[in-house]
Order: C-alpha cells, then sequence, then structure tokens
C-alpha cells in the first residue's frame, strides 16, 4: 500500500460519520460567512478570520487594548497614590486600627515606610502624581487613576494569574483571549493578540497569561520580540522561490490536516495549522507593520528610541501603535519581565530605573495616539498585579499588597482627568468604590461593547465567563 493509501485510508464507520455530519458543516460554513466580525464587512479578509461568537452586546467605546503591565507589581504609594500619613509616622508601626483584616503579607511589626517623593497636581484636572513620571504627568487630563483596586493573588504567580485570567488559579483563557472569541480580528492578515516584553527573563507563569485555556488555541496571544526583528524568520531566504515556499506548504498542510482529521479534538493542531496560514499572510503585512524605519525621526524621539534607558519599551510602545492602526483587538506590553518591579528592597534604586525606562515612551504612547485620533478608538490600561505595602521590607523596600492598589485607564471612551475610588491613609486598604480584578475586567470588555456575564463560552456543558460569573464594569469611568 503506498504511503497516500495509508495517510488517506477511513474505516465504514468514519466515512458515515463523516458523511452524515458533512451536512451540518455546510450550514455552519454559510453562517460563518455570513456572520460578520464586528466593525467588519461581512466580505471583508476580518470576516474570514477568527470566528466571532458573540457580537456586541453594547455600543463599544473602544475597538482596541494596550495593556501596559509592570510586572512585580509597582508601589502606588510612591507614584499615583500620595499619603501624608504615611510620611508623619514614618518609622512607627502599623497603628491597630489599620489591621482590619489578617493577611499573609508583610509583618505588622515592620516599622511603616515614608515615601521620599515629591508630588504636584497637573493638568487641569489637578491630579496628583509623583515625581518618578513627569512625562506621564503632562498626560494627566487623559488620565483616569482607580486607586482602589484590589485583588485575591497575594504572590506573583496567583497575582499575574489572575490579573491576567480573572483567577489566581493557572487553567483559564487570558482576557486578551476572551476579547479576540468575542470580536474576532479586524486584520486577518495580522494576529488578533499580541504579547512583547522588554527583556529576555521568563514573565511569571510564562505562556500560560496569553494562553487561550480551555477555548481552542488559536484564541492564544502572539508573541512577539522586543527587539529590531519583532518577527523572527518571517522572510523568506532568498534562495527560496515563492513557487517553492508554496508547495512546501501546501504538502505541510495536507499532513497536519489529515492527522486533524483523524484528532478532531485536538484545537491545538488547528491552532498550529492557522498560524501557519497566518504566517503566510503576515509575510506580506506583517514586515511593513513592524518597520519601525517608515516613522520620522520626530515620532521616535516621541517614545524615546534614541535614549538607551527608553529605547526598548519605547520600541514596544510605537509597535503597539502601529499594531492597533492596523487592526490588532489586544496588545499587551510587559515591562520589568522577571517581576523586576518587585521591590523588596532598594525600593528607590530600583523604580527609579524602572520608571526611567517607561514614562517617555508611555507619554509619547498617549500623544501619539491621541494626534492621529486614535486615543479615541484604543483603550490604554496600566499597572501590575499588585501594589506595596505602607510597611517597610529589608529597611528600604515594601513587600506585596492585593489589598489595595493603583491602575489607570485613558481612551477607548475613558473620561480623562479624574481620580476613583481611595485607600485608606496608609494606602494598605481600598476603602471607597473598591474594584476587584472582576471589575476592571468588566470595565475593559465594556469599552469594547462586551457583557462580562453575556460572553460565555460553553465548556464541558458548562457556560464560563471571562470574569467567574462575578465582577460588573464600573460605567462612571466612561465620559
Amino acid at each position: 500500500m503506498s504511503c497516500d493509501n495509508v495517510l488517506f485510508t477511513r474505516t465504514r464507520r468514519e466515512f458515515l460519520r463523516r458523511a452524515g455530519g458533512g451536512f451540518g458543516t455546510l450550514a455552519l460554513a454559510h453562517l460563518l460567512q455570513t456572520q460578520p466580525v464586528a466593525g467588519a464587512d461581512s466580505g471583508s479578509a476580518a470576516a474570514s478570520a477568527l470566528p466571532s461568537r458573540p457580537l456586541p452586546q453594547r455600543a463599544p467605546t473602544a475597538r482596541s487594548v494596550i495593556f501596559l503591565f509592570m510586572e512585580g507589581g509597582p508601589s502606588h504609594l510612591d507614584l499615583f497614590d500620595p499619603k501624608p500619613e504615611l510620611n508623619r509616622l514614618a518609622g512607627q508601626k502599623i497603628p491597630d486600627s489599620f489591621r482590619r483584616v489578617i493577611t499573609a503579607m508583610g509583618e505588622f511589626s515592620s516599622p511603616l515606610l515614608g515615601c521620599k517623593r515629591t508630588w504636584a497636581q497637573h493638568g487641569q484636572s489637578g491630579l496628583w502624581v509623583s515625581d518618578w513620571l513627569p512625562h506621564t504627568a503632562q498626560c494627566a487630563d487623559d488620565l483616569a487613576v482607580i486607586r482602589s483596586c484590589w485583588g485575591d493573588g497575594i504572590n506573583h504567580s496567583s497575582g499575574v494569574c489572575q490579573m491576567n485570567t480573572g483567577s489566581p488559579l493557572g487553567g483559564r483563557p487570558s482576557l486578551g483571549s476572551w476579547v479576540s472569541y468575542g470580536l474576532g480580528t479586524e486584520n486577518a492578515d495580522l494576529p488578533a493578540f499580541v504579547v512583547m516584553q522588554d527583556n529576555p527573563s521568563p514573565v511569571i507563569n510564562g505562556p500560560r497569561n496569553w494562553s487561550a485555556g480551555f477555548m481552542p488555541a488559536a484564541y492564544q496571544g502572539i508573541r512577539l520580540s522586543s527587539g529590531a526583528e519583532p518577527i523572527p524568520n518571517l522572510n523568506t531566504p532568498m534562495d527560496v522561490t515563492t513557487e517553492r515556499q508554496e508547495g512546501r506548504l501546501a504538502f505541510l498542510n495536507r499532513l497536519n490536516r489529515n492527522y486533524a482529521d483523524l484528532h478532531p479534538d485536538q484545537s491545538e493542531l488547528e491552532a498550529r495549522i492557522a498560524s501557519y496560514e497566518l504566517a503566510w499572510r503576515m509575510q506580506s503585512a506583517a514586515p511593513e507593520a513592524v518597520d519601525l524605519t517608515k516613522e520620522t525621526e520626530a515620532t521616535k524621539a516621541l517614545y524615546g528610541l534614541n535614549e538607551k534607558a527608553t529605547e526598548t519599551f519605547g520600541r514596544m510602545c510605537l509597535h503597539a501603535r502601529r499594531l492597533v492602526e492596523r487592526g490588532t483587538r489586544f496588545v499587551q506590553l510587559y515591562s520589568g519581565a522577571g517581576s523586576r518591579w518587585d521591590a523588596h528592597t532598594r525600593m528607590e534604586e530600583n523604580h527609579s530605573g524602572l520608571c526611567r525606562s517607561i514614562d517617555k515612551p508611555i507619554a509619547g504612547l498617549l500623544r501619539d495616539l491621541k494626534s492621529r485620533g486614535l486615543l479615541d478608538s484604543t483603550l490604554v490600561v496600566w499597572g501590575g498585579e499588585f501594589g506595596r505595602t505602607p510597611q517597610s521590607e529589608k529597611g528600604d523596600g515594601r513587600d506585596h499588597n492585593p489589598t489595595g492598589f493603583t491602575m489607570w485607564m485613558a481612551g477607548g471612551g475613558v473620561k480623562g482627568g479624574q481620580t476613583i475610588g481611595t485607600t485608606d491613609e496608609l494606602g494598605l486598604h481600598a476603602v471607597d468604590e473598591r474594584l476587584h480584578v472582576h471589575d476592571l475586567h468588566a470595565t475593559i470588555l465594556a469599552a469594547l461593547g462586551l457583557d462580562n456575564m453575556d460572553l460565555v463560552y460553553k465548556f464541558k456543558g458548562r457556560p464560563e465567563r471571562p470574569t467567574l460569573n462575578e465582577g460588573e464594569a464600573y460605567r462612571k469611568i466612561f465620559g
């Protein structure tokens, strides 16, 4: 028997099962072709990309998201949430009145650590920002600073996992995957969900942070490099003709399709096939999308590409703008990959360098999006997995604090120049307008026109939702 006969042999039972199921797939194919991706024409390339399950349940205020993730936990007490009482009591033990809950974070016997930053109000809104972020401060009127965030993850693994997937336990789809599932892509030649990090150190939990969990693997994030060549091996070698390349891919596709037919429950292979097909399309679209030589010198300087401290994150931010400009739905940028924002000691040295690396690029991103009319349709989110404690650790650092921390949002219909919620006088616990991670995710989805309770994926007969049947969008944040 020839190899071809071995590859394509079928039992009679298998033939009958597939022949009967084929009639149903004809109807399904018609429905998928005629149901457009939100925001795309039914005849466009986007309509034939990732299938869009639920269309937006509400009018969206944003078309895409850029999530600026400070991995390790930035200190809200030294960036966006000034606490005069903390400085007044610096060096003393935390008062009993603040020990309202028993937590595993830090030692209550440790003395309070004062903030050494200089604070000022910025913009017409008078938003408080420390001197660690002078460039971001100039964009104060575009920011909605949420000082009352809280979560359940006490360590980095659970905190990063929850901020990405809604759960401290691994295995669930990431927020970007839910967005890809809910809305599909606007550009079939580019990934719908892209991830970049600023150094080679592994992000806590690794690819699980941008995985599709129990959903088809096609919805997982695609990680690009932060270097000069974001997509390695994208360009065809000079000695390989187009015909030769097409022949290779066609043969590989036949092998993969045959194996996929024999193992219909393995979505990973379907995702791999889709990735090969996407890679083929990207060979024409992606080089232009990631080619920063097309940008003016003024734009590069705006992002800090001409400065060593800001070059890496500035390049990532500029790539993010170019991707959302071309239809990518969700871009996540990791600063401090490997938990470098985790300042258990030498707080001043740690945050000083990291803030310098992100401040100008982030301000440049906001200004560039705004000047191009893209900020209205792009929701920019900033934050980490948690904040830091008011108590000192090792004398000059701060421990993890998931009970009260700060994040901010800008663009995408968000009303800028506002401060939402408060923490107590020492910045330990969120007390007013408390927003759990589920509420934050629900708010991000709401900006995209998706209701967190209506966005459902059936897994093993169980309706799964991005916020685990919890959370409510904070609609006051929108203008």
